[in-house]
């Protein structure tokens, strides 16, 4: 670590340096959720952030869709909901009503102006837009080195998988496949959507690439957006995603190219990982997906981004170290991770197979809170009982008395 203080000292020399009491690195869902959750608090009022990206942050780049009972830290900014979700096979269709859940959703954009907003108007919150090459811990303190300047703080709330992390990463003989995605925005000309409604998953597209499915998230009778999604190891080409977009608006929405406008376009991938991401160097504090927040098994960050970046502000407020404990549930959800991983991966049981059998044996509810690592331990029991045993108990098995990562 005296090597990397050394040469980073080096990059930054005759350059300012300044130091705050936070900085967040990356702001994205994770780092502006912990912002706004600090800027609520009157005990944080006087603390000076800095919010580095490479990004302003001006456009409708992502969308979170999310279940919660009740209102939400964020419920101003959901811009659609529903109870009822469908959920399709080739065979079947389930519909789900998941009262006193609601299925939610927040644009990007909404989200980002939000957290200006309220930051102009606090004189010690700074944003930079600029690219992030080193972040690192030394003593008690942490730096982040961006476009050659060096910045330090009490703690780095860092979203960004580089440095040890990404090569810890890269290294690991872990399981890693991708959740990766296209979405469309349409409006259409003539009302062609129940605003009510959701498709949650429809698996009657193609599974020859992997897990595939879509989601079909209407906001009126004229608008939707519509999401191509895989469980796989290799991301397409935006040209195979278009295709694969339109041909599925016309088979199950029965609506041609000269039906619809494409109003907006998202595209991501997410990490679904078995690996130990590090939570913290000192008080260089990982957060998000590179903090390990990214449920391996769905992808779903959301949820637990708010929940772990509510713990952390407790933590500030008491003037302690905030570093998240994850303890026994967390350890028991990333068993039961790796080994519906393990069954993906070496193609024991197919992804809309496993869904199907939990969503028609379970009431909806109960798999929500179990996507979400709420369950105890008696439904626990009870829904693994609804996948066949002699697949998934060997594979748990194996899981549980190898490296909990293994391949």
């Amino acid at each position: 670590m005296t090597d990397l203080l050394a040469n980073t000292q080096n990059i930054v020399e005759n350059k300012l340096t300044t130091d705050y009491d936070y900085i967040i690195s990356g702001a994205g869902c994770a780092g502006i959720s912990l912002l706004l959750r600090i800027l609520k608090e009157p005990q944080l009022r006087n603390k000076t952030i800095l919010i580095i990206d490479s990004d302003l942050k001006q456009s409708n780049d992502h969308t979170w869709c999310f279940w919660e009972q009740g209102t939400g830290f964020l419920e101003h900014l959901v811009y659609h909901s529903w109870t009822t979700l469908n959920f399709y096979t080739d065979e079947h269709k389930l519909p789900l009503n998941i009262d006193p859940f609601s299925y939610k959703m927040i644009r990007s954009v909404d989200f980002y102006n939000y957290a200006k907003n309220l930051s102009c108007k606090r004189t010690k919150i700074h944003w930079k837009q600029a690219t992030i090459t080193e972040i690192g811990s030394v003593e008690d303190y942490a730096f982040v080195v961006a476009d050659g300047n060096r910045y330090t703080a009490h703690y780095v709330f860092n979203s960004l998988l580089i440095n040890e992390d990404k090569a810890s990463y890269e290294a690991d003989n872990c399981y890693k496949l991708l959740q990766h995605f296209k979405g469309w925005a349409i409006e259409t000309k003539e009302p062609s959507f129940n605003p009510d409604e959701a498709t949650f998953m429809d698996f009657r597209v193609g599974q020859d690439l992997g897990a595939t499915f879509v989601y079909v998230l209407p906001t009126t009778t004229t608008s939707a957006l519509v999401e191509y999604t895989f469980f796989n190891d290799e991301v397409l080409t935006t040209e195979k995603y278009d295709s694969l977009l339109s041909n599925y608006l016309e088979r199950y929405c029965k609506l041609t190219s000269a039906d619809y406008t494409i109003t907006e376009t998202e595209i991501g991938v997410i990490p679904m990982t078995n690996h130990q991401f590090r939570s913290h160097q000192d008080n260089l504090i990982n957060i998000g997906t590179a903090g390990g927040w990214t449920k391996a098994t769905s992808g779903f960050t959301y949820q637990f981004i708010q929940k772990y970046t509510a713990e952390i502000v407790t933590f500030l407020i008491a003037d302690k170290p905030p570093i998240v404990e994850k303890g026994f549930n967390k350890a028991k959800f990333n068993l039961y991770d790796s080994t519906l991983l393990n069954v993906l991966i070496n193609k024991k049981m197919d992804a809309k197979d496993i869904f199907y059998r939990l969503f028609s044996k379970q009431k909806p509810q109960t798999i929500l809170k179990f996507l979400d690592n709420d369950t105890t331990l008696k439904e626990d029991i009870s829904i693994l009982m609804s996948v066949p045993t002699s697949i998934f108990l060997p594979a748990a098995i194996h899981e549980l008395f190898s490296r909990p990562h293994k391949k």
